[in-house]
């Protein structure tokens, strides 16, 4: 729990902490595309989970960048051993979620950064390059998009509403793969999405584009700057059974929080 002075020193230091994590996002986002329709080295980390030079470059710039301001604070990035200098700052960062996407040259990715303080999540940044969409949430203070307030979606129907999911890159592996999910919520929902970057999806929710999105195995690079978007824009955000969600936590249920009851049952229904 944060003391009256702990959050004035946080509050105090917050403008450069966004101002770092927009500059940072926003290089790394041009660069990313740049490079977008050019040759990639692609490496694979599983059966269809893949790196790309890309994602290496932009995570190197994202951390340099920090580094060089704040030295000591720790680093949680997908493609680099983490830190543990037993600062109580972490910054949490996904270089480019959407690699798939990327690596094929499909226009929809992004660049997710978060800083936590004592392991909560006090900033949340995701860049969108290809619309030139910055999305931030700082605790407390709201969501904006390119400066602007944003909010969650009115909808109260399930059957009214549209919805986002992934899969997990062990679908071939397993049974517990969201197809159960998916088929029940097919038929519950308007209509569903899959557009490959989770991080891109919990932005929409905060933003109203989509009602709600669920998915499965996804590490806190995928989660923590889009769930910080989704409860400052007056979102809910829960694990798979309803209980408060957690960045160790690796399903994740996002919406309006109208809808919220209404997604957990069929989620709930599917498992049966």
């Amino acid at each position: 729990m944060m003391n009256v002075e702990t959050t004035r020193e946080i509050i105090a230091a917050s403008s450069d902490y966004k101002r770092l994590a927009v500059s940072a996002a926003r290089e790394a986002g041009v660069y990313l595309k740049d490079h977008l329709h050019g040759r990639h080295l692609i490496r694979f980390k599983g059966e269809i989970d893949i790196v790309t030079e890309a994602d290496q470059q932009a995570e190197s710039m994202i951390i340099t960048a920090i580094h060089k301001q704040y030295p000591d604070h720790d680093i949680l990035a997908e493609e680099s051993p983490a830190t543990h200098t037993g600062s109580l700052y972490r910054w949490i960062i996904d270089p480019l979620d959407g690699t798939t996407n990327y690596a094929h040259g499909y226009p929809v990715f992004c660049v997710s950064i978060a800083l936590e303080w004592d392991g909560i999540c006090i900033l949340g940044v995701v860049f969108n390059p290809m619309l030139e969409e910055m999305f931030v949430a700082e605790k407390g203070q709201g969501a904006f998009l390119n400066d602007k307030p944003i909010a969650i979606s009115q909808t109260t129907e399930l059957s009214r509403s549209l919805l986002a999911t992934g899969f997990p890159y062990d679908i071939r592996l397993t049974k517990e793969n969201n197809m159960d999910h998916f088929e029940s919520m097919a038929v519950k929902a308007q209509a569903i999405r899959r557009a490959g970057s989770a991080a891109l999806d919990l932005a929409y929710v905060a933003a109203g584009r989509f009602d709600g999105f669920w998915e499965l195995k996804l590490s806190p690079w995928d989660t923590a700057a889009g769930c910080l978007l989704v409860q400052e824009a007056g979102g809910v955000i829960t694990d798979l059974h309803g209980e408060a969600f957690t960045l160790a936590a690796p399903h994740v249920v996002a919406s309006n929080g109208k809808i919220h009851g209404q997604i957990l049952s069929v989620l709930r229904g599917a498992n049966k």
